[in-house]
This record gives structure tokens, sequence and C-alpha cells, in this order.
């Protein structure tokens, strides 16, 4: 039932949003060099990488320089101009909804990590691996201001890997256990509507 609704929910998004995308494509193509969209590994269910997408937010290379975004007011100086507005309203998450009909991914569930952090987790947090990761979960909304609470350490990373990631597990954990088709159904609108 989930993945009967993420595939046809995501195609009819998709046909629904393509005039908005390609406007996005075009905007993002347009107004700096290195392409329209972001692919990044990440780490799917059963603990398999898949190539994230995205449209590009940030300057050509600048995941070179660290992985993870932080900047006050969510203002890294990596972000171009209408990547901070995308990222503001989350427009650059809507090209993995490609990802949902591939199977890579559900519309809620569990974010995916990129290796790196996923080779810290412990036994019991690896249990976030037996499901799909998806396009938003509780954790997402509760930590949608992440970048500015990163932005206020002095080790951003160690922040990330000591404080938010356990916690973002735990709630990812939480919502494994409990969820229900309508608890999804919460899940999205809160994401659109927060």
């Amino acid at each position: 039932m989930k993945r009967l609704f993420d595939f046809v929910f995501s195609l009819l998004g998709l046909i629904i949003l393509s005039p908005f995308l390609i406007i996005i494509s075009l905007i993002v193509g347009l107004t700096s060099s290195g392409g329209v969209f972001y692919k990044q590994e990440r780490i799917g269910r059963k603990g398999r990488g898949f190539v994230l997408y995205k449209f590009r937010s940030m300057l050509f290379g600048a995941d070179k320089k660290g992985l993870l975004s932080y900047g006050r007011g969510g203002r890294d100086n990596r972000v171009t101009s209408i990547g901070f507005f995308l990222r503001k309203y989350k427009l650059d998450e809507l090209p993995q909804l490609l990802n949902v009909i591939k199977g890579d991914m559900s519309f809620v569930g569990p974010r995916p990590e990129v290796e790196k952090y996923v080779s810290l987790y412990s036994e019991a947090q690896k249990k976030v691996l037996n499901v799909r990761p998806g396009i938003t979960d509780p954790a997402s909304i509760y930590f949608r201001n992440e970048n500015d609470v990163l932005s206020y350490s002095d080790n951003p990373e160690q922040y990330y890997i000591e404080e938010i990631m356990p916690k973002k597990i735990e709630m990812s954990l939480n919502y494994i256990n409990c969820r229900t088709f309508c608890s999804d159904i919460k899940v999205i609108f809160k994401t659109i509507f927060h």
C-alpha cells in the first residue's frame, strides 16, 4: 500500500509540477554554472547506496569544502541566491520525486545519510536502514532550522555527529515503530504547511 501510494503520487506530482520544475531548472541553470541537478551518493534501505537528486543550490564543487551546510540565517556563503530561496521553501528537494518513483525512497521515512555518517551508526541505530528513506519525516520537521543551529557551534560537524544525528535517529526509530498510513499523511501535511 505504501509503495503504491508513493509511486502514484510521486508520478502525479511530477506531472502536475512539471511546468514549475522546468522554470526552476531554467533559473538554476541560467544563474550559476555547474548544471541544474546536484547528485549525491546516499545510503538507503538495507545499507545499499543510491544517487539522491536535488536542484543544485550551491556553487559547483562546494561539497568538497564540507558535507554539512550552515550559516546564520541559513546563509552558507556557498549557497547561491536562488539556492537560498529553494532551500528556504524546500523546493530543492522536489527532484527526489524521481527517487521515489525509482523505489530508492518513500515520501515519508528517515532521511538518507552519506556513508561517512552511516559508518558511525551503532547496531541499534542501523535499524533505520530497515526501511526506505524518505523525502521527509518527523526529524526533518523538528530540525528544519538545522543550518541555523549548526552555525552557532564552534565545531559544527562534531555537534552534528554528537548531538543532532543521534536525536534524528532516535526520532526516526520512533517513527518506524509507530508508523501508519494516517501518520504518514500527517507528516506530509506538516512538511508542506509548517
